[in-house]
């Protein structure tokens, strides 16, 4: 599968940089730079500029690799942006095969410290927001919802399918799993577990043959805890998670299941007249053929 990485979570529309201190000559071919200088990776995109655009190239690649499947990954920031994406499926009718919605507590220790703590919409938030703008169009059951962001125990996968996704991606715990302590040295080639570093003096601190039992146990256990919480729900198959079945504590006096809490629109509601009062402005906004 591919995907094209419009934004994450840790730090949406900072893009990246990769230090000239961790650019080894492998990368340096693959990325067709120069040694011993940092590689910029903007945090645009230079094959297109709009939803429109975006969608095309989602086509391009589908059509390159004989049909894999392509996708984008963002972490939601203005609605109408993402709304404008909907929009151009409508009128392309052309479909990723999935989207990864990231969410703001997505984490790096390469990232600056305001974005990772001030940018982009928590993981709930976006997640059912894009869940119910692809309800809203009438596609959601041709795409598939992959959510990432802070996802580690099996309760968390739990929660995540219940509100609407599809799939669960997970990276800080398998890091931790394989050595990560979150020193923050991620973009320094100084993290002093070998995880995150170009080093080879460094790197051996990353004993594989020990630390990869230790991410399997780790994988295994969390499934397992997952699938035995479904069970305990009465459910056969985690497809069969709903939002009703997970309770919340607003206070001390109150519990509700995220059904309540959370606001779930009806299939094709968005091509509608009569318009979700919260969906309303932004819908407005939208536009195929600009962010």
């Amino acid at each position: 599968m591919i995907e094209i990485k419009l934004s994450q979570g840790a730090k949406p529309s900072h893009g990246g940089i990769l230090p000239a201190a961790k650019l080894t000559e492998e990368i340096a071919r693959v990325r067709k730079v120069k040694m011993g200088h940092d590689v910029i990776s903007p945090p645009a995109h230079t094959a297109f500029d709009s939803p429109k655009g975006l969608l095309l190239f989602v086509k391009k690649l589908r059509d390159l690799t004989d049909g894999k499947p392509v996708g984008f990954k963002l972490c939601v920031g203005r609605k109408s942006e993402f709304l404008g994406i909907c929009k151009a499926m409508l009128e392309t009718n052309i479909l990723p095969d999935f989207i990864t919605v990231d969410g703001a507590e997505g984490g790096t220790g390469a990232a600056p410290l305001e974005y990772t703590n001030n940018v982009g919409e928590p993981l709930e938030a976006g997640l059912i927001f894009v869940h119910n703008a692809l309800v809203g169009i009438n596609v959601r059951d041709k795409i598939r919802l992959i959510c990432s962001g802070k996802v580690a125990t099996g309760f968390d996968m739990v929660c995540k399918i219940a509100l609407g996704a599809d799939m669960c991606n997970s990276a800080r715990a398998m890091m931790m799993a394989v050595g990560c302590i979150q020193s923050k040295q991620c973009n320094k080639n100084t993290c002093p577990t070998g995880v995150a570093t170009q080093s080879t003096r460094l790197q051996r601190g990353l004993v594989v043959d020990e630390k990869k039992h230790r991410v399997a146990n780790f994988h295994k256990n969390t499934m397992k805890s997952f699938l035995e919480m479904i069970g305990a729900m009465g459910l056969t198959n985690p497809s069969d998670l709903k939002p009703d079945y997970i309770m919340r504590r607003i206070s001390n006096e109150c519990v509700k299941s995220f059904n309540e809490i959370y606001e779930y629109i009806e299939p094709g509601q968005l091509l509608e007249k009569q318009i979700p009062a919260s969906f309303e402005k932004h819908w407005q906004l939208a536009d195929a053929d600009k962010f």
